[in-house]
């Protein structure tokens, strides 16, 4: 089946907001589910989740952030780690939602835990901001609910340079928590010095990103800004999403293969037709090569899925005389395909490119008494 694969490209850097515009700017179908879970976990009077396109050094883009509607007075413990918790909890979010952004907001807990020597649930979160952080790490999770089973990846990322100034005074960019939480992955300079990827971008990297690469068929690409200007390079995040085994069909399969010297045509013959109508196995192939003392040898080969291994291992030790089987797996990709019947002939007919393919069953062809009968029902059965 097809697979979502996303390839995040850190062209200006990496932060929670800009990951979330990027996304939506993709896959425009998530922005109504995200940003009703962004304004759920929300207290009322703080303000309103907004997504407004904009420029970034001559790129469209689309920003996120919050739109203050009020004067609210937040709670100053509102930033503690348990806080947050239980503000996602509580709030009525779409599926899946609150168990990646808690995942998310773990991390960036564990992390401050470690640097500065407290238990997780102590935590006061000095390096995000309380309530647009808040919503950029529900927004995320929200994303990351709605695409279950992707793979994502990451460019090299901007490693930046300088001083940022944080509750604990100035301290080196990155920040302390980006930096532990972005241990293993690869880093550029870009000679752009400041705040590059920010914790909350670190956070949401360090959870989601799985593999070290994606290929595949775009689908479609999106644009997310941050809100710094860049010397000669426009701020963005860029989001690809692909799909990883269009435009046919992909899985992995069992090749299970053995060689036979001792049997007869006659039974090679009987052995083939009961395994290829065995349960399990997708295709059978026989071809005949030269084993050790120049003996002629009939080389099996049999195309299975995993889960079938055992089953069809026991037909092989069954039908034939082999004492001995070898496997491995491939990836393979089919057409879409679908069966027809024509006049009483079975047709298997196959979607390639922008047409169809036919082809009779040759079993079904058999009643033809003369060969250029057999010939004019296979036309007929193949033209439809």
């Amino acid at each position: 089946m097809s697979k979502t694969a996303i390839m995040l490209d850190a062209v200006g850097g990496v932060a929670g907001d800009m990951f979330v515009a990027a996304m939506l700017d993709a896959l425009p179908a998530l922005r109504d589910r995200v940003m009703a879970d962004a304004l759920a976990v929300l207290p009322a009077g703080v303000g309103v989740p907004r997504l407004e396109a904009g420029m970034s050094s001559g790129l469209s883009c689309l920003r996120f952030g919050l739109t203050e509607t009020g004067h609210y007075h937040h709670d100053r413990h509102a930033s503690h780690f348990t806080d947050m918790v239980a503000r996602i909890e509580a709030a009525p979010l779409s599926v899946g939602t609150g168990a990646e952004a808690i995942a998310i907001l773990r991390l960036l807990a564990e992390t401050e835990a470690a640097i500065h020597g407290v238990p997780v649930e102590a935590v006061h979160f000095h390096e995000i901001g309380d309530w647009d952080s808040l919503m950029d790490v529900v927004a995320a999770g929200s994303i990351a609910a709605a695409l279950p089973g992707a793979d994502w990846a990451v460019s090299d990322l901007p490693r930046g340079g300088g001083l940022v100034r944080t509750a604990h005074g100035l301290l080196p960019v990155p920040a302390p928590a980006t930096a532990r939480l972005l241990t293993g992955f690869a880093w550029r300079d870009d000679g752009v010095s400041g705040e590059r990827v920010t914790p909350t971008g670190a956070a949401i990297l360090r959870h989601l990103v799985s593999v070290p690469a994606v290929a595949g068929q775009l689908q479609a690409s999106g644009t997310g800004a941050g809100t710094r200007t860049l010397p000669d390079m426009p701020n963005i995040l860029r989001a690809m999403v692909l799909d990883t085994v269009a435009p046919g069909h992909g899985e992995e399969i069992l090749v299970l293969s053995f060689d036979i010297d001792d049997m007869t045509g006659e039974e090679i013959g009987i052995a083939a037709d009961r395994l290829r109508a065995s349960a399990g196995v997708r295709d059978l192939v026989i071809s005949t090569a030269i084993g050790k003392k120049g003996r002629l040898v009939n080389v099996f080969r049999l195309m299975l899925l995993a889960e079938d291994q055992a089953v069809v291992a026991a037909a092989c030790f069954s039908e034939t005389s082999t004492i001995g089987l070898r496997w491995h797996v491939e990836r393979r990709k089919t057409l879409p395909r679908h069966a027809v019947n024509v006049d009483g002939v079975r047709v298997k007919a196959v979607t390639r490119g922008d047409g169809v393919s036919r082809k009779a069953e040759s079993d079904d062809l058999a009643s033809g008494t003369t060969l250029e009968e057999r010939r004019a029902a296979k036309r007929r059965a193949e033209e439809g």
